[in-house]
């Protein structure tokens, strides 16, 4: 299992979660993956994103102007 983290922070939809895609298509099942962001909006995009793409949102925190979400690669 790999740890890999992306820096989506200034981007504007839908540039985090195309950010996002990029890194899962080349991760392995298991893999943890961590972005950061400043687009409030991608709270709400990150879930359908997960469930749309059976990736497992591990955790979501907001703090201090930006989003941190972990994924799990399903």
């Amino acid at each position: 299992m790999a740890e890999k983290y992306i820096n989506a922070r200034g981007l504007q939809c839908p540039g985090p979660v195309v950010e996002l895609f990029k890194v899962a298509k080349v991760s392995e099942k298991g893999d943890l993956i961590t972005i950061e962001v400043t687009d409030m909006a991608f709270k709400k995009d990150i879930a359908a994103w997960c469930r749309k793409t059976n990736n497992e949102l591990v955790s979501l925190c907001e703090g201090e102007g930006t989003l941190k979400a972990v994924i799990r690669k399903g």
